[in-house]
């Protein structure tokens, strides 16, 4: 084996393939880094998979992922990861949506979509219509908000926690226990600007003229340390002992 990975290799025609396949259905494929990516119209899902199925010979469907981009719209793009057992080699379908635009579910094409969706909406919010099972697959009850969006918070809307007084697991608005610390980002080698809790004690101390600690005690030689030739008699002399007496006492 003359490399560590197996290298990757796309079949050839492969690109001409799925664009006869998907026809007016895709608005553009392309191939990167040994990656081949096929963007296709959100109405027009259902039909482009099985087109990829059957026809492409992409069998399985490994994963769905979404990635979120606040400044573009439709903000979200959907991924779908599929995989060809027969041809060894994988593609990407894109598709671009909105919080309010569902997509079509693929739980008719492979069942297991129907997690794979369920994890989707429930790290970005995206509806997926024909689903029959979309909730929560990740976060808890009652959870606000989804935490795979850019703009949501790191320390979340709504905390959860056991109630003494009430006996009961309670949610309530998030609150911090004490303020985030503000960091100097901009010049983190050379130190902050300003005096960090701690540093005015040695301030104080050079103020009053306090003397600066003593010099540290060394040991220049084996017989400081208690070893040594002399150490050594001495410890073969306690550790050589009288042999115990024998026999009846009269």
């Amino acid at each position: 084996m003359s490399h560590s990975a197996p290298h990757i290799h796309t079949p050839d025609g492969t690109i001409e393939v799925i664009s006869r396949a998907l026809g007016k259905h895709m608005f553009s494929i392309e191939e990167a880094n040994d990656e081949v990516a096929v963007h296709i119209h959100r109405d027009a899902l259902v039909d482009c998979m099985v087109q990829l199925r059957d026809e492409c010979e992409y069998q399985q469907l490994m994963e769905i992922a979404g990635v979120d981009w606040p400044d573009r719209d439709p903000r979200f793009e959907i991924v779908y990861c599929l995989l060809s057992i027969t041809k060894n080699h994988r593609i990407r379908v894109h598709l671009t949506t909105n919080e309010d635009r569902p997509v079509p579910s693929v739980t008719g094409i492979w069942p297991v979509a129907g997690w794979l969706e369920r994890e989707v909406f429930d790290m970005y919010g995206v509806l997926f219509s024909g689903n029959a099972d979309l909730r929560r697959i990740l976060t808890d009850y009652g959870f606000s908000g989804h935490p795979q969006r850019k703009d949501f918070p790191l320390s979340g809307y709504v905390e959860l926690r056991y109630s003494e007084e009430e006996k009961r697991v309670k949610y309530e608005p998030v609150q911090l226990a004490q303020d985030f610390r503000n960091f100097d980002f901009l010049s983190p080698w050379e130190g902050a600007d300003y005096v960090l809790p701690g540093d005015e004690k040695a301030g104080e101390g050079a103020a009053k003229g306090t003397s600066p600690p003593p010099t540290p005690k060394t040991t220049d030689s084996a017989t400081q340390t208690g070893a040594g030739k002399a150490a050594n008699k001495e410890a073969v002399k306690r550790s050589v002992r009288k042999p115990k007496a024998t026999g009846d006492k009269a």
